[in-house]
């Protein structure tokens, strides 16, 4: 039932609520309270939410461990290799390959397009002897028998903002449902002791492009499916500790108060999103517990900060961040996002490019390895890529040895692992240039429905009727579910 469907149902008893005042408020109110006293308060292992009738079919998946990276990561520099780049260095690129390509704003006025091949040194790594950056992704090359690169993706969006908010949402449109509030939506939580969805962010090696709550937002979905981002300093979550002066037991006593009221409000208005107030403020109470306990990361051993590298015990990085990840998904969270900002290297991509590997190759790398021992990966999808990739044509002057790359979404790069997916592959091809699609194109939308499918989501009956559509993850215009990725 989509939310106005249930507002307009609510609206429809409105009458009989006010005649009942008191009595129905107090039981919806003492029902919450009561299953948070039979909760057990150590494992929070208490499945709620989620929507009858899903999954439509058996999972493969468990949860989704999504490491993006924000600015677009050069897909030639990393992964899309093609031996003939060195050949074609310095040349123009034909007009036959760019084909009246929609340009941005940066390099629309330039005369020359001249092809820059990758500063660094390729190999061919795993048993199907892929192509991977090796010199700057040694860790990622090392589990290339674990991923499936995808070398195919492709989006419409050119500029950050729209496109970052397309292969989030579904939409180049601001306000739609992302994807962790979705999976909270459909799918519920296994944990009531933390949020369905949770959003940590660091910064690469400039801070690059700013990301917006909405990212993480809820859209037309009950605000309690949005994302909960947690912070490196001071409360990880806003306002989680008490105030000064106010103990425990006082808390307790205030949102006793507090949900009284709100069960009052909700008898006469009927707006779901009072319940929804009502669960928050508890999830915030819950928290208090959980969430510290979580976020100490003393009781893990010396051998993860060593598997996941040397930034990993400093709070806010993108190491310590991946830990925390794996941690979520020991307790039962649904949906982990990791933004890393830095990736947009209209400049300096060579020194830029080489850092903010060196910031994420072995903490990704090292998560997957984490999960596979911990026997996690099976029923785990982890995703690495960005928005969009990069031009082969160098932006601005090109140098011996620096130079920009644009954005460039008709082809870019995304590993995925575990949770359904098949291990050791290569999905895709690209021309020479690796600026077109030659064989199996995967658009953004089509991946997320492939990743819907491994958590046991039938992309096309998962749908919410909003503004006289029936809309979903995967866009109103259609997706494809990519069956050759999976296993």
């Amino acid at each position: 039932m989509s939310p106005i469907e249930e507002y307009q149902l609510q609206l429809t008893r409105r009458q009989l609520l006010s005649q009942t005042r008191g009595c129905l408020g107090a039981a919806a109110l003492a029902t919450l309270l009561a299953s948070d006293a039979a909760a057990a308060p150590d494992s929070g292992r208490v499945p709620t939410g989620g929507l009858p009738g899903l999954p439509h079919f058996p999972a493969k998946a468990k949860r989704v461990i999504y490491l993006f990276m924000a600015g677009g990561p050069s897909h030639i520099d990393l992964f899309d290799y093609k031996p003939v780049l060195r050949k074609l260095h310095g040349q123009e690129l034909p007009d036959s390959v760019r084909r009246g390509q929609r340009l941005t704003g940066m390099t629309s006025g330039q005369k020359s397009f001249p092809c820059v091949a990758p500063m660094f040194k390729f190999e061919r790594f795993g048993e199907r002897g892929t192509w991977v950056n090796g010199e700057i992704l040694p860790h990622t090359a090392s589990i290339a028998d674990d991923i499936a690169i995808i070398r195919t993706m492709n989006t419409e969006a050119i500029n950050h903002d729209p496109a970052i908010t397309y292969i989030n949402t579904g939409t180049q449109q601001l306000g739609r449902p992302s994807f962790g509030s979705w999976i909270s939506y459909g799918l519920g939580s296994p944990n009531r002791n933390l949020p369905a969805y949770v959003t940590m962010i660091s910064v690469g090696a400039m801070p690059g492009q700013a990301l917006y709550s909405r990212l993480w937002g809820s859209g037309f979905l009950p605000s309690r499916h949005q994302g909960v981002q947690f912070r490196s300093g001071g409360d990880p979550v806003l306002y989680l500790s008490n105030p000064p002066g106010v103990d425990k037991a006082l808390r307790r006593k205030m949102l006793d108060g507090l949900a009284e009221l709100n069960a009052e409000n909700y008898e006469l208005s009927g707006d779901p999103e009072v319940q929804t107030r009502i669960a928050q403020y508890e999830m915030a109470y819950r928290m208090q517990t959980s969430v510290p306990d979580l976020m100490n990361l003393s009781d893990e051993p010396k051998s993860t900060f060593e598997l996941y590298g040397e930034d990993s015990s400093k709070p806010g990085t993108f190491a310590a961040n991946c830990i925390l990840a794996r941690r979520l998904a020991e307790r039962d969270v649904p949906f982990v996002q990791l933004f890393h900002r830095g990736w947009d290297q209209h400049g300096g991509l060579p020194n830029n490019i080489r850092k903010n590997c060196k910031s994420t190759d072995q903490p990704a790398a090292g998560l997957v390895k984490d999960l596979k021992q911990r026997g996690m990966l099976e029923d785990t999808v982890v995703i690495v890529g960005g928005e969009f990739g990069r031009t082969i044509y160098s932006q601005g002057k090109l140098t011996k040895d620096n130079h920009g790359r644009d954005h460039h979404g008709r082809c870019f790069s995304t590993w995925v692992a575990g949770g359904g997916f098949k291990p050791g592959i290569d999905y895709g091809e690209t021309d020479d240039h690796c600026y077109n699609i030659v064989k199996d194109p995967v658009h953004i939308n089509d991946l997320n429905a492939t990743v819907l499918k491994c958590l046991g989501i039938d992309h096309h009956r998962f749908t919410v009727k909003h503004q006289g559509l029936d809309w979903r993850l995967t866009g109103v215009e259609g997706a494809d579910v990519i069956d050759e990725l999976l296993a």
